[in-house]
């Protein structure tokens, strides 16, 4: 699992584009988004450069949490 601080994500229509940058370089990647905590948890087999890069390039710079893998 990777857990994501995603602090410019607001809104639904912001964890929406999120959940669609993560998909596009994960396919099958289950994401759950907390609006109130700016968190996105990825599951299933996702590259974590690959999101963030993803992520990054959406608009919504990412840093994933302490503990996470890389």
């Amino acid at each position: 699992m990777l857990v994501l601080h995603i602090p410019d994500m607001t809104c639904g229509h912001c964890a929406a584009t999120v959940t669609k940058a993560v998909q596009s370089v994960a396919a099958g990647a289950q994401v759950a988004v907390d609006l109130p905590a700016h968190t996105a948890r990825v599951t299933g087999a996702a590259d974590a450069a690959a999101v963030l890069r993803a992520l990054a390039d959406a608009g919504y710079p990412a840093v994933a949490q302490a503990g996470d893998r890389p």
